[in-house]
């Protein structure tokens, strides 16, 4: 247990040392601060002016109307400042469509194999023909599918498209993140392939073989190219918070990744250990980072209204970074590791609670006296909820990790619940919020048909509700059984099959959602639909007509 152990303990001292370096740099105001540090993300004149391009004009005009309330509006933005932010948005335009399609694919596969395994859980006699379809392979197909393919792809697709806006430049090295974007897929196909034919490594988060890992190793590593060569072309003097977590989730990803991957290194307890140190990671520290980004990204800007708290947003960032990397081991309490091992994790989980708490007041704060506004917001409506569902997905990963209540969780469909709180309801309720956004900037294209944004926000919304509802509850019901020295064990088996069945039906319907989100994303690609003029078609010519007259890009 030495290595891994001590491996653990040092990157627990390294988040110490951070801890100070940050102190210091706020001391030195290296990070900006206050509320013009908030209004990096903006043009001039601005604020106060609505963006959101997945808004129909009677939308966008009723939404500008909620965030005004009856005030009159600024002076026009300068054009030359939105002719800048359309080419930054152009040069991003290829990546990140490939990467957003790669994603939606894989959402597909993902959601397909998702619901066969859900099923099989209360009729496991059903598509047993073939050795690809068993259980033990389209489960870790769908958990490996959604992760590195739908939640990762989206993941890079929005940071690539969100880091030149950021950063008011055009980005730079785009070939080095399609070469890495493309040797990611690659490796999550290979990997895939590999489950489904029997080549798994049999841990979860970490079921690729070696040659598949390698290959999401240097495609991350790549896909961090033009965020270092973007950097170097900035035209602001200081980064908004949001380039933080970028840069954080896209720079931890390929580290975590190798290390926990290093061949020949773990075994036993100490592959547990690293097995929960990389599985909570991979949330806390790729996808939770560039979910935050996003969504301190989309809401100000779609609201024309700076966030609440600079200062807050700042905390949360460090905070997270310093607490969050031992936050797994409490997976592992009751198991033969090292009881100061679990105990950090347990106090890091607990002080998890404060980046959890800055991140809400400082998102509720902002969004506070505009809640209208997501009735006519897409981005908004999935944005706002799925920063909603980080908090209360946070506040009860903290309760979770306590003795007493993990005692009654471990081992349940309870902890499947709450991954999915987390990566579903927050990160990819995210993702969609920000697809929304994105997609007319990206095909100088509107969604063709609104009805069925609304549809698939209902759709997912409906299902991921009967979804978490059923696994809580029936986990915690399967928890107590199993503590229940006088019931059988089937007698815990069998009282889950009813919210198991209502587990399929929820997924079912998200499956659904998913399938319409698809085929909307994919006429828009093909330009289907009537050509609307709108919020999102903002050609040169008709961009300085809209600057004039007071629009906004």
């Amino acid at each position: 247990m030495e290595l891994t152990a001590g491996l653990l303990l040092s990157t627990f001292l390294l988040s110490l040392f951070a801890l100070f370096v940050f102190i210091w740099s706020m001391s030195k105001d290296l990070f900006g601060s206050g509320l013009e540090a908030a209004k990096i993300i903006f043009a001039k004149h601005e604020p106060g002016r609505v963006e959101e391009p997945a808004a129909t004009g009677t939308g966008l005009q009723a939404l500008q109307a909620v965030v005004l309330a009856g005030s009159a509006a600024g002076p026009p933005v300068d054009p030359v400042e939105l002719e800048e932010r359309l080419r930054a948005d152009r040069s991003s335009a290829l990546v990140a469509g490939v990467a957003l399609t790669f994603a939606v694919l894989w959402l597909i596969v993902g959601s397909i194999a998702g619901l066969i395994a859900s099923i099989k859980l209360h009729a496991p006699d059903w598509l047993v023909d073939q050795a690809w379809l068993t259980f033990g392979r389209i489960r870790p197909i769908h958990l490996n599918a959604v992760a590195y393919g739908w939640a990762s792809f989206a993941a890079i697709g929005v940071s690539l498209w969100l880091l030149p806006r950021l950063l008011k430049t055009e980005l730079a090295g785009a070939r080095w993140a399609l070469a890495g974007g493309a040797i990611w897929n690659l490796g999550v196909l290979i990997g895939v392939v590999a489950i489904a034919t029997g080549h798994s490594n049999g841990m979860e988060w970490l079921e690729f073989p070696w040659p598949a890992a390698v290959l999401l190793i240097l495609g991350g590593a790549l896909l961090g190219v033009p965020l270092l060569l973007t950097l170097l072309r900035r035209r602001v003097h200081h980064l908004y918070v949001s380039v933080w977590y970028i840069a954080a989730g896209l720079l931890w990803f390929p580290i975590l990744y190798l290390v926990a991957n290093l061949p020949g290194l773990h075994f036993g307890v100490q592959q547990a250990a690293m097995n929960w140190w990389y599985g909570h990671n991979v949330l806390g520290l790729w996808f939770t980072p560039i979910g935050l980004a996003a969504a301190y990204y989309f809401i100000p800007k779609v609201l024309g209204k700076p966030i609440y708290s600079y200062n807050l947003s700042l905390l949360g960032f460090w905070a997270l970074a310093f607490f969050y990397s031992q936050v797994g081991g409490h997976h592992l309490i009751g198991g033969p590791v090292p009881a100061w091992l679990v105990t950090i994790s347990i106090v890091q989980s607990v002080m998890m609670v404060i980046p959890v708490i800055a991140v809400a007041i400082n998102q509720h704060m902002t969004v506070v006296g505009n809640f209208r506004a997501l009735l006519y917001s897409p981005t908004l409506r999935f944005v706002v909820l799925g920063a909603m569902m980080y908090t209360l997905a946070s506040l009860q990963g903290s309760l979770e990790s306590l003795r007493a209540v993990n005692t009654v969780t471990h081992f349940t469909h309870f902890t499947v619940a709450h991954a999915h709180l987390g990566l579903y309801g927050f990160f990819s309720m995210v993702m969609f919020g920000a697809i929304y956004f994105m997609m007319p900037r990206i095909m100088d294209w509107e969604w063709p048909y609104p009805r069925l944004i609304s549809l698939h926000f209902w759709l997912v919304v409906a299902g991921f509700a009967v979804y978490f509802v059923a696994l809580t509850v029936g986990g915690w019901l399967q928890g107590l059984a199993l503590l229940d020295a006088k019931r059988p064990f089937m007698e815990s088996v069998a009282l889950t099959i009813p919210y198991l069945e209502a587990r399929s039906l929820g997924g079912a319907l998200m499956t659904l959602g998913h399938l319409v989100f698809a085929l909307h994303f994919f006429l828009m690609g093909w330009r289907f639909g009537p050509r609307r003029l709108g919020a999102a078609l903002l050609g040169p010519a008709r961009l300085r007509a809209k600057a004039a007259a007071g629009g906004v890009l």
